[in-house]
This record gives C-alpha cells, structure tokens and sequence, in this order.
C-alpha cells in the first residue's frame, strides 16, 4: 500500500514539474511588443529631439543626431519603418511603460533605479557629466566643491542622472530643473542661473555655438555613464531581438562611424536653426 502511495506522489509531482514548464514556456514565448512590431512593421522609438548631437531637430524641423541615425539603422536592419516618437527627456520612460513607445534611444544613462523599471540593451556609447558655467563664476569658485553653496543657483534636466547628480553632490545649491537644454542654456546666458550640470557632448556643443559669451566647461569629467537603449521589462523575446541587432551593427563598426560622425565632426552644426 506504501508503495502505491509512492507512486502516486511520484505521478503527481510529475504532472505539476511537467505543468511548471509549459506555463514557463508559455510565459516565455509571450512577446507583447515584439507582436506588436511584427504585426504592425513599426518601430517606434521615442526621444526628446532636444540632446544635441544625441538628437534634435535641424532648420527643417527634420530629427537629426546620433540616436536617429542609431534608431533608423536598426529599423533597416530589422526591415521594418521607423517611426520616432518625441516627448520631454522626463516623460521618456512613463511613456514606454504606457506603451507609446516600443523602445527609448535618447542619451539615456543606465542607471540601478531606472533598471528597476525598464531593461536596458548596451551601453552603445559612454558618456559623463560636467558643470558649464560662466566666466565670472569660474573666477570666483576655485574648485568643484565650491558649486556645493546655497547662493549658487545651478540648472539640470528635469528627471535626469544631472538632476540627481545635483542632489547627490551639491545639495545646498539652489537647483532649477528644465525641460530642455535650450532652456537651461538660455538660463545661464542671462544670469539666471549660474551653472548647469549635463552630459559633457552637450556642454561642448554649447561652447561651440556661443563662443564668445564666456561660458567655461570645468574639467575633468566628473562622472563616466554607460548610454543605453531602454525597453520593456518582461519581454524576452524582443530583447533578444534588439540585443542581437546592436551586436551585429557594433561589430559592423557604425557606433565608430557615429560617433566621429556627431562628437568629433562638428559639421552638422551648420543645419542647427
């Protein structure tokens, strides 16, 4: 009788492992966002379209910059049409959980807290972070640890590692938060602020465009940050899909080319508005 019994556990814990695994399999298989770009031959990709060179818009309103070009050899390569989705740098990932968006390529820094909510496919490039300010700050304020002072008013982008960066680092600053760099830029021009904290290719794109409205970029680096491209979490299938895809055209050598082609080739600048 005992050993019946075995059995029929034994029949039992077979039938729930053999269940276990279907529903695995099930799950794994579930590619929500992987259908829907099959099905519907789009890829969207969202940005800000206000990260100069990452991206932006030139005089004919036309999306221009590294993480188009990124985002349009990926779709080309998937054989499918891009369709690039903007919104503010801090509504980039609210608007991928919301499903406005099928992945985020906009000069995103992969950090722990954003990796809680979104998977990330990368790094593609690296970046860091500095402080742009103006000639008479940087005369007044021997080093870095000075920016850390209530009567210094410092701007970052809003929902960005600048903005916590800020926080981290210079927290009896007086911090302004914006929803674009343009704005930020404009701030410190006219003395309303006195430094702004952002990814360094954006500081250095704004001592090339104001070259004689003292603005000075401290160095070195104060931080080095992994750029990724943020998608879905849960979806295996498709990130399977994009992580294949950046292997393939990283080692085609285009994240080289576009690299020389937006950070170290400043010519694009003269399609700016």
């Amino acid at each position: 009788m005992l050993a019946v019994v075995r059995k029929v556990n034994l029949f039992f814990c077979w039938i729930a492992g053999l269940l276990a695994l279907c529903l695995a399999g099930t799950a794994l298989a579930a590619s929500p966002v992987l259908d829907r770009v099959v099905d519907s031959g789009v890829l969207r990709v969202a940005m800000s379209a206000e990260q100069p060179p990452f991206n932006m818009r030139n005089r004919d309103k036309s999306m221009m910059g590294f993480d188009v070009d990124l985002a349009r050899s990926l779709a080309e390569a998937m054989h499918i049409k891009l369709e690039i989705v903007q919104m503010p740098f801090g509504k980039l990932l609210a608007g991928l959980a919301a499903g406005k968006a099928d992945m985020v390529i906009s000069g995103m820094s992969i950090t722990p807290e954003r990796t809680q909510e979104v998977s990330f496919v990368g790094p593609y490039t690296l970046s860091g972070k500095s402080i742009l300010t103006t000639a008479r700050i940087k005369g007044v304020v021997t080093n870095t640890a000075e920016f850390n002072n209530p009567e210094i008013r410092m701007v970052a982008l809003e929902n960005s590692t600048s903005e916590s960066f800020v926080q981290r680092n210079f927290p009896d600053a007086e911090l302004h938060t914006i929803a674009n760099y343009d704005e930020g830029i404009q701030m410190l021009l006219t003395g309303r602020v006195d430094a702004i904290v952002a990814d360094i290719p954006i500081l250095k794109l704004s001592l090339l465009r104001y070259p004689g409205a003292g603005l000075s970029m401290i160095e070195p680096a104060l931080s080095i940050e992994p750029i990724g491209i943020a998608i879905p979490r849960n979806d295996q299938q498709f990130e399977n899909l994009v992580r294949n895809y950046m292997f393939s055209v990283q080692n085609a050598g285009l994240i080289a080319r576009l690299y020389k082609k937006w950070f170290e080739d400043n010519s694009w600048m003269a399609s700016l508005p």
